[in-house]
């Protein structure tokens, strides 16, 4: 962009802009005066505008210069520009395109994923994308997108966060699934294939001590306190316990099946297949069920089947963000216990199970695992055989090998 100066030594304006990679300094006989200068600058824009447009010709604007030798010289240096390659008439634009793709899938999501979906099309992808075709989003458009979500500029004088690097993987991974879907319909290139995930850093897990459930249980209002009990002893989803209904209580067998889940007032199929299951309760859990049983459920069980199991005083299914700001956090700052998700009752349940020495494998089927992979490595530091570090296990087993099974001082390289 070109600027209008003033030469010191004669109060003159002058145009002082770049063309063809010259710099190029055009001087007037106009003084520096407001009037003057407001003049020039609206031509200096007329000047700019048409560069951009390539179409400015610098003899007709400038027939004296001096500098016109130069510029004809490097504008055959210049190769006439190519013309862009005709689009192809099949092509959608994102927009377009993207909410087909919605439509399509949509179908087979969860409405809480539906919504996070919608989200994200909404803030993000529609605003960078929406308006071009399909073939015109590349990989520079898309890292340069990615870049703006790490370093968002500011907007209206104010500066948004910036988004988790978890968050922008699921934005560029839905990106990624638009673009892979218009690959395989239309044969175009897919921008994203070869845009690698950020890392993300490893956060630990923050789980209650035994003391702190003790005095939890004790401080929390008494129509939560089943809940707490329930959620810390069993290790389910909160949306897994709001959806709990008496159908799905087997007192008989002291087994409770997690079979469907509540969250944004819907009641809804669990997370994954694999979260389906069938949860061997504990005594302290078993009998805070049997002490809730709604009025009359001894007699007739079957016209409580479908009546949730934790309920609101106003006789709702446990909304997690109400529980949260009315019940959990409030409870947390009045006994001093640092701040911790609910979701690390979930994880405080999975490291008890491993302190007793429970079987991994039964303990991933509890949590509604498929294997044991994410256990070992979420809580590999509460697996009692994982925690000696000071090697006197394998110190035994090679001893065991070379020494025929006897372990003497002198075959550990003890005095």
């Amino acid at each position: 962009m070109g600027n209008v100066r003033v030469r010191p030594e004669t109060g003159r304006l002058y145009f002082d802009f770049h063309y063809l990679g010259l710099r190029c300094r055009e001087h007037s006989a106009l003084v520096d005066t407001p009037a003057n200068r407001k003049l020039m600058e609206k031509a200096m824009a007329k000047i700019d505008a048409d560069i951009a447009a390539g179409t400015f010709d610098y003899a007709k604007t400038f027939p004296a210069s001096k500098r016109l030798r130069g510029v004809r010289e490097r504008m055959q240096m210049v190769p006439e520009p190519m013309e862009p390659a005709p689009r192809r008439a099949d092509l959608p634009k994102f927009r377009e395109f993207s909410d087909q793709w919605f439509a399509e899938h949509s179908l087979e999501w969860r409405y809480t994923h539906k919504v996070a979906v919608e989200s994200i099309f909404k803030t993000h992808l529609l605003p960078a994308f929406g308006d071009l075709y399909l073939d015109q989003i590349d990989r520079a458009k898309v890292m340069d997108f990615r870049r703006k979500l790490v370093d968002p500029e500011q907007k209206n004088g104010r500066r948004r966060g910036v988004l988790a690097p978890a968050t922008i993987n699921r934005i560029i991974g839905m990106l990624r699934m638009v673009m892979t879907e218009a690959q395989l319909r239309f044969g175009i290139e897919n921008p994203c294939a070869e845009i690698r995930r950020l890392k993300l850093k490893r956060t630990d897990i923050q789980p209650f001590t035994l003391e702190e459930i003790n005095r939890l249980l004790a401080a929390v209002r008494p129509d939560y306190r089943p809940y707490l009990t329930f959620r810390f002893f069993t290790g389910v989803r909160s949306a897994e316990a709001s959806g709990l209904k008496w159908k799905y209580v087997d007192f008989a067998r002291g087994e409770v099946m997690i079979r469907e889940t509540y969250q944004d007032g819907r009641t809804e199929y669990t997370k994954t297949d694999g979260s389906q299951r069938d949860l061997q309760i504990s005594g302290p859990v078993l009998e805070a069920l049997r002490a809730m049983r709604p009025e009359g459920y001894d007699a007739n069980p079957r016209a409580f089947a479908d009546t949730y199991v934790f309920m609101t005083r106003a006789g709702k299914p446990v909304d997690t963000t109400n529980f949260v700001y009315r019940v959990w956090k409030p409870l947390l700052e009045r006994l001093d216990i640092p701040y911790r998700r609910p979701y690390e009752m979930r994880h405080t349940c999975a490291t008890l199970w491993l302190a007793a020495g429970e079987a991994p494998e039964w303990i991933a089927r509890q949590l509604g695992h498929t294997t044991t992979e994410m256990l070992f490595r979420t809580y590999s530091r509460y697996v009692p055989n994982l925690m000696r570090r000071d090697g006197t296990a394998f110190d035994r087993m090679i001893a065991g090998a070379i020494h025929g099974g006897v372990t003497t001082s002198a075959s550990l390289g003890v005095d």
